[in-house]
């Protein structure tokens, strides 16, 4: 009689679990943005040829990490609206889309690992010496306990990652915002003040939580891709 009893215990375990992974945590994207100074994106360049799946990985394009990650740079970065253009520059290293496991037990993990370089228009110039590597996954939640190859599809493991890859690139320009975007940080509006013009109905629920990052190199040479940024025919503004 075990046998039965212990396999409903589990089916009720994970029941629970996706019903945690249903509560989202919420997105930012509909609040004020944090100051980045006198910031207008201009080209978001994406190069993923040179990407490689970390094993167990499902599979995706270079043209659809490409076309994800554009969207959600443009999602996040076209809020701003300065008057100095810069450029992003982003190669994707690597990447894992979680398969179907074993809840808690096996439950793989999905991961993107991206280089980041951003180049000021007027001055015709990189500002970062070394492209940044950065690592991000779909966030700690229940989903990710349960293992979201279980429970998401591939796209929307992407969609979570790009999403994640674009706040975390944006985290990356505050820390140098004074440096290179000719933030002020005495002229800047207080975040509580900010906060407090946030309307209440832009609380919509998202599935993407707080990315996480990692530095050291996964593969330098899978960076070149996006060494220099060129002319797109097309800009991300």
């Amino acid at each position: 009689m075990r046998g039965p009893f212990t396999t409903l215990r589990l089916l009720l375990f994970v029941a629970g679990l996706v019903l945690v992974a249903g509560c989202a945590a919420k997105d930012d994207i509909d609040e004020p943005p944090v100051p980045l100074g006198d910031f207008r994106l201009g080209y978001a360049i994406v190069v993923a040829k040179n990407a490689k799946d970390i094993p167990p990985s499902r599979q995706a394009t270079a043209e659809e990490w490409e076309t994800v990650l554009k969207e959600e740079l443009q999602r996040r970065f076209g809020r701003y609206d300065g008057d100095r253009i810069y450029h992003l520059g982003i190669a994707v290293d690597g990447y894992a889309l979680a398969v179907p496991g074993v809840p808690v037990i096996l439950a793989p993990k999905s991961m993107l690992v991206v280089s980041a370089n951003l180049w000021d228009d007027a001055a015709g110039r990189k500002l970062n010496a070394e492209s940044e590597q950065l690592s991000v996954g779909e966030g700690l939640n229940g989903a990710t306990l349960v293992g979201t190859g279980l429970i998401r599809s591939r796209d929307e493991q992407m969609r979570a990652l790009a999403r994640n890859a674009a706040k975390r690139i944006e985290r990356w320009l505050v820390e140098h915002r004074e440096e290179w975007l000719h933030y002020d940080p005495e002229a800047a509006p207080p975040l509580d003040a900010m906060a407090g013009t946030a309307s209440e109905e832009a609380s919509a629920p998202a599935s993407v939580p707080a990315a996480e990052v990692v530095t050291t190199p996964l593969d330098s040479a899978a960076g070149q891709g996006a060494q220099q940024p060129g002319r797109d025919p097309s800009r991300a503004n």
